[in-house]
């Protein structure tokens, strides 16, 4: 089991707050796995009573609406904690995380986070500070939604996919998303999202070759009205 006083994921999250004693407390009560694309680490209405930090792949948190499709909230990258929300205010889950790819996460149990959270101002006020990042990011896709086209909204995630993730040695993004995932990304209908990527495609923007897609005019991107 890798300790977390010496793995470099906890430089990207609140835990490189905590000191080499208290790492290495966690590190006795964590618990690591692999998760297999497709598989869900935890369901909306689930107790999770900690958090899971990324060390490798991407997962998508989803929230299933009243009409019975899931829309993505966000994509959790490596180095990203999840759960912390709940955990905080003491609620069940209100989200659903599913794996995009093949994952590593470590998971935290409660008891061990909230000691760190009483005890180390540094890490709370870490913890607080992504949470505030998060409800930034929320802010700004409820905005989004209200006032940008569905065509300006996928162009916005094909920038942030660019932005975001590698590229393999042909210039594909290194992250591989079906058609539903970017039309539940952006809060429109499979049929819209695949129609619009094609429109994107013969305008030259972006190359395909089967789920795998390459940015090709990152500025058209941005212009798209």
């Amino acid at each position: 089991m890798n300790k977390c006083d010496q793995c470099i994921i906890k430089q990207f999250n609140a835990l490189k707050a905590l000191g080499k004693d208290d790492l290495i407390r966690i590190s006795g009560c964590k618990t690591s796995k692999f998760v297999q694309k497709g598989e869900t680490l935890f369901s909306e209405g689930e107790s999770i009573n900690g958090i899971f930090c990324i060390k490798n792949g991407v997962c998508k948190l989803t929230k299933l609406s009243a009409n019975g499709k899931d829309q993505i909230v966000k994509l959790v990258v490596r180095g990203d904690l999840i759960g912390q929300r709940s955990l905080v205010s003491d609620e069940k889950s209100n989200l659903t995380a599913v794996a995009i790819n093949e994952m590593e996460v470590c998971f935290i149990p409660k008891s061990e986070i909230l000691h760190d959270l009483s005890k180390n101002a540094k890490f709370s006020l870490d913890m607080l500070q992504d949470m505030a990042k998060e409800l930034r990011v929320a802010d700004n896709v409820i905005v989004d939604m209200a006032q940008k086209s569905v065509k300006q909204r996928l162009a916005d995630v094909l920038i942030y996919l660019h932005d975001t993730f590698d590229k393999d040695e042909d210039g594909y993004l290194s992250v591989i998303l079906s058609r539903e995932d970017y039309a539940n990304l952006v809060g429109t209908a499979t049929e819209s999202a695949i129609r619009i990527l094609s429109q994107f495609k013969k305008e030259g923007l972006i190359s395909t070759t089967g789920k795998h897609v390459k940015i090709e005019d990152l500025e058209g991107l941005r212009r798209v009205e």
